[in-house]
């Protein structure tokens, strides 16, 4: 599955988000993240038998290709190279994608130090290196933060960041960041910037966007679509507090389940993610196999600047039609939950919304005959896993008494077919997962309902009186913290909720299965990809 958010209209598609992740911490109070932590996966029972070989090497079985999305930071969204990148680069600040989510001192020597409401200092890592071998620099960081902050970059990572005025650097080794307004989850949002050399982008953009140069415990040596996996190698200059624990790990892409399935069961890999739901009970008698509750979802989008979705009654009746319960019975044997709010329901800062789509045909029925409506274009990405639930997703609406006109296409088929095209679709079923950048409810929301991208290349929904009441409430909340930020995002979810330009249909858990035995210290994240940091292995 892959990572499914917007495309850069300059470049080259984005590939989706699907995968999952589980979710923010209690973010609200003190400005202080780092050690902070975020619901977002059990601990896991993992820990293999023996200790870890520090010449080891990691195998894994990984369900997304390469494509032809590059690994550049600023840019790729893929959920493959996302997962890659976990490991290559640091930020100032990182999100660990296992366990409770908890924000640590990646690059930066501790915390953000606050000399005002809107100012803030942060220290390098002392010894910090490049994978080249020069030094990182104040320069460095102040290059990274202002290429994604630049709107001519088109970098989606952009609408994350919005209260930054700027960053500049005090001498070479600490940086100054002068915030627009005071804003209360600092290190978690810094996070999602990583922090690149400067001489090697400018030399050439295209040679780093293919061949990644980062600080992290890990290098990559070969991500050729030729040899179908990625190559890491221990980064022996690395100087932060989480090494590599191996010497090499070797990522096999194999989209194809079985392919993963048999690499798993006969010992060609220790790991394999995206496990098929009905081969859960099968590796369960080779493997150790856990499914992670998560943020993921298959959301419904509708192009809300025409007909016949830019009446709101129709939108309603859309999700009061799905039957949820079958959908996710039938299509994952239960592994999933119905929506009922934009939040999972083990995520932290959880409140149910004041409204709930629960099925209800006789309902959808009566708005579709206030509205007249009677047919509608439906388009779907074409995930081996959505695909198990469009076909019922358009029996449902047709028992509303619609006439579906059907069509699923690869994700960036479908954003490049209705991109800057409101003519060319009505609703669009697909999967996405932000919180692989963050578990915060002010930036999983922005994801969807900030950036131009989705609000008015794919909704047409910016401009509208709903819209600006959105935008108007992230804003609020973005600058409050305690009670009174978890409130506003409270707000926000009840009125996402009643006007749906897109939302969630359910929340997927994910499911990892691995070779306890084998791999020390691993553990399933709920986060779209395999993370091994902190992660050894026990073989040769």
């Amino acid at each position: 599955m892959k990572n499914e958010p917007a495309l850069d209209t300059s470049r080259r598609g984005f590939m989706g988000l699907v995968g999952a992740i589980g979710a923010a911490s209690a973010l609200a109070g003190t400005l202080s993240a780092c050690g902070r932590k975020q619901d977002g996966g059990t601990a896991g029972a993992t820990a293999g038998a023996a200790s870890a070989n520090p010449e080891g090497t990691i195998t894994a079985a990984i369900s997304y290709e390469l494509g032809t999305n590059g690994f550049d930071p600023m840019t790729t969204t893929s959920a493959l190279t996302i997962a890659a990148n976990w490991h290559v680069f640091e930020g100032l600040y990182e999100i660990l994608p296992s366990g409770n989510r908890e924000v640590y001192p990646a690059l930066a020597n501790g915390e953000p130090t606050k000399a005002d409401d809107t100012t803030y200092e942060v220290t390098l890592r002392e010894g910090a290196v490049f994978h080249d071998g020069t030094a990182v620099t104040a320069d460095d960081v102040v290059f990274s933060f202002e290429r994604v902050m630049n709107p001519d970059n088109k970098s989606l990572y952009r609408a994350f960041i919005p209260f930054i005025e700027s960053v500049t650097a005090k001498d070479t080794t600490t940086v100054t960041i002068k915030l627009k307004y005071a804003f209360s989850l600092i290190a978690e949002r810094l996070a999602v910037v990583k922090i690149v050399p400067k001489a090697v982008v400018m030399a050439d953009p295209k040679a780093f966007d293919a061949n990644p140069v980062g600080t992290g415990a890990w290098k990559m040596t070969d991500n050729s679509a030729t040899s179908k996996q990625l190559v890491f190698e221990r980064n022996a200059d690395y100087t932060g507090e989480r090494p590599a624990k191996a010497a090499k790990m070797i990522w096999k892409v194999m989209p194809d389940e079985s392919t993963r399935t048999n690499g798993l069961t006969s010992k060609a890999v220790q790991v394999m993610d995206l496990v098929p739901d009905l081969s859960v009970e099968t590796l369960k008698a080779s493997a150790t196999v856990e499914s992670v509750q998560g943020f993921s979802l298959l959301f419904a989008m509708f192009n809300c600047g025409s007909a016949p979705f830019n009446e709101l009654k129709n939108r309603q009746g859309f999700l009061y039609a799905l039957d949820m319960n079958k959908i996710i019975q039938t299509a994952y044997l239960g592994n999933a939950s119905p929506a009922t709010s934009f939040l999972h329901e083990s995520h932290p800062e959880y409140k149910r919304a004041s409204t709930v789509y629960s099925f209800d045909l006789d309902k959808a029925k009566s708005l579709f005959a206030e509205t007249g409506l009677t047919s509608i274009r439906l388009l779907c990405t074409d995930h081996g896993w959505v695909q198990k639930a469009t076909p019922i997703i358009k029996e449902c609406l047709e028992a509303a008494g619609l006439t579906v006109e059907f069509s699923q296409d690869k994700s960036a088929a479908v954003y490049n077919a209705i991109d800057g095209k409101p003519e060319a679709y009505d609703a669009v079923i697909a999967p996405g997962d932000p919180s692989v950048f963050g578990a915060d409810p002010d930036l999983l929301m922005r994801w969807w309902y900030s950036g131009d991208t989705w609000t008015d290349s794919r909704m047409h929904w910016k401009g509208q009186d709903s819209w600006t009441k959105v935008q108007e409430l992230l804003d609020k909340g973005a600058a409050a913290s305690g009670a009174e930020q978890k409130s506003i995002w409270g707000e926000l979810f009840d009125f996402i909720s009643d006007n749906v330009p897109l939302y969630p249909l359910f929340h997927r858990k994910s499911t990892t299965a691995w070779d306890a035995g084998t791999l020390v210290n691993f553990k399933p994240i709920s986060l779209t990809g395999l993370s091994f940091v902190d992660v050894g292995t026990s073989l040769a």
